[in-house]
């Protein structure tokens, strides 16, 4: 790259770099996060060359202590970067240089700036995934939780936002539950991708220089090295696997975000959450927002659009490494920020939420919700099913017309359309019989929820005995 004879990767070039380029090409005011990692991976990349014999190991020790006191001035904030060394990178070297002298300059023996981002990134990546992680399994807990508070509370369930069957609140909980479970399975899926270290690819074809990667591996805790020098530092698939899984998982918590929404208006009024989680109106002084759901809603879009940046950037380069990879991160690091932003949001929402169950009985008790049941009832006397499916609906608009719920209807009037129903449907049709009847595996009845929330808390109490993340 053109670089100002000044800077120490200079090289072939004489001339002084635009300013124009030089801007374009800073990233140090971004990926100084990486800070703590790039001194951890130096640190062991040090120990290394002293043991392999490419520094002594008095100069391997000097240089594995500077970088530890760099890492306090980074901690305390007191760190002088520098925009004209542009990354994080040459800003430690220069400053363990000044720090320690010429010895120094030794720390860039058999490494690139290439294999050294690739592994920076890899782990911060791994230590944001581990507190992400931490954070999905509260949310799960607490809609575990919430769930159990309500396995027998009665509500409309919905398709196309019309009332549909009676379900139990538990059970519209627990759907969230599993949906965020496999969000975290895929987040264990994408650690066990990050675990290759794939410092030693160098610029791009490895090093002649005699090396020990094995001993940086084990050293910064990889179980494996990278199998490819081209693909190390090339490839930035494992940072489209998290942004994949954080935009899957903020889709996922938007619909649960919607849920809250429409169940706190007043229209639904299912659910009401405490004043310190809402916000008033600055004009209309009788207004309770539920601005978290709703932010967290609008933040969906955002990681799904840092996805979609990086998939930009990553899909015409070609092999191997490409400037347009330093584009890799300002979306990486901001997905991560949103995500642990939002999911404790969720869990203090969810854990704090406040249902009315009455109103939600009332809802659920929708007046032709049975209609499917009577259906089911026909079928077990022995009706084609869109034969029972024809008499249900004809008894709908007979009721309608009426101005009737289904289980206000005689047996009689019940006959007329559906000939061979017995009396015990009358039963069948009423809440309690409506939501007891589906026990199949993940149904709605109260006894299939115990079962679920039964299994839920073993596989928490699984995933805390193994602290996976």
């Amino acid at each position: 790259m053109a670089a100002n004879p000044g800077k120490p990767w200079a090289g072939r070039f004489s001339g002084r770099t635009d300013d124009l380029l030089e801007k374009l090409s800073v990233s140090i005011h971004f990926d100084q996060r990486l800070a703590p990692f790039d001194i951890a991976g130096s640190q062991a990349h040090a120990r290394m060359l002293g043991q392999v014999g490419l520094v002594t190991q008095e100069e391997s020790r000097r240089m594995v202590n500077g970088l530890e006191k760099l890492k306090k001035r980074v901690d305390s904030g007191l760190f002088p970067w520098d925009s004209k060394l542009e990354d994080v990178h040459m800003n430690l070297e220069r400053a363990l240089t000044d720090l320690i002298g010429p010895t120094g300059e030794k720390l860039h023996t058999a490494r690139s700036r290439n294999d050294q981002v690739a592994l920076d990134t890899r782990l911060y990546l791994r230590e944001a995934a581990a507190g992400i992680g931490v954070s999905l399994r509260r949310l799960r807990q607490a809609l575990v939780d919430k769930a159990a508070s309500a396995k027998t509370a009665a509500m409309p369930g919905y398709t196309h936002l019309q009332r549909a069957q009676p379900i139990v609140a538990g059970h519209h909980l627990l759907a969230y539950y599993q949906m965020l479970t496999r969000d975290q399975e895929r987040l264990g899926d994408l650690a066990r991708r990050l675990d290759s270290m794939p410092l030693g690819s160098g610029a791009l074809a490895g090093t002649g220089l005699p090396i020990n990667p094995q001993m940086v591996a084990e050293d910064l805790g990889f179980s494996r090295l990278a199998e490819n020098s081209l693909d190390a530092v090339a490839s930035r698939d494992h940072l489209l696997e998290f942004l994949s899984f954080g935009a899957i998982l903020m889709v996922n918590l938007s619909r649960l975000a919607e849920d809250l929404v429409l169940w706190c208006s007043q229209e639904f009024a299912f659910a009401e959450l405490p004043d310190e989680l809402s916000t008033g109106s600055s004009m209309m002084p009788q207004k309770k927002n539920p601005d978290g759901a709703e932010l967290m809603r609008g933040k969906a879009g955002r990681v799904v659009g840092n996805l979609m940046t990086l998939l930009t950037v990553v899909k015409g380069l070609p092999m191997s490494y490409n400037r347009d990879l330093q584009e890799d991160k300002e979306p990486l690091f901001d997905a991560v920020d949103t995500l642990l932003l939002v999911l404790p949001m969720a869990a203090a929402m969810i854990s704090r939420l406040k249902f009315n169950f009455d109103r939600m009985r009332e809802a659920a008790n929708d007046p032709y919700a049975p209609a499917t049941d009577l259906a089911d009832h026909l079928v077990k006397k022995g009706v084609p099913f869109r034969e029972a499916h024809q008499q249900a609906g004809q008894t709908v608009v007979y009721a309608l017309s009426r101005h009737k719920a289904l289980v206000d209807l005689s047996l009689a009037e019940l006959n007329k359309f559906c000939p061979q129903a017995g009396p015990e449907v009358l039963e069948e049709m009423r809440l309690p019989a409506l939501l007891a009847a589906r026990d199949t595996t993940g149904g709605t009845a109260p006894r299939s929820v115990g079962r679920q929330l039964a299994a839920a808390r073993r596989a928490l109490a699984a995933e805390a005995r193994k602290g996976a993340i």
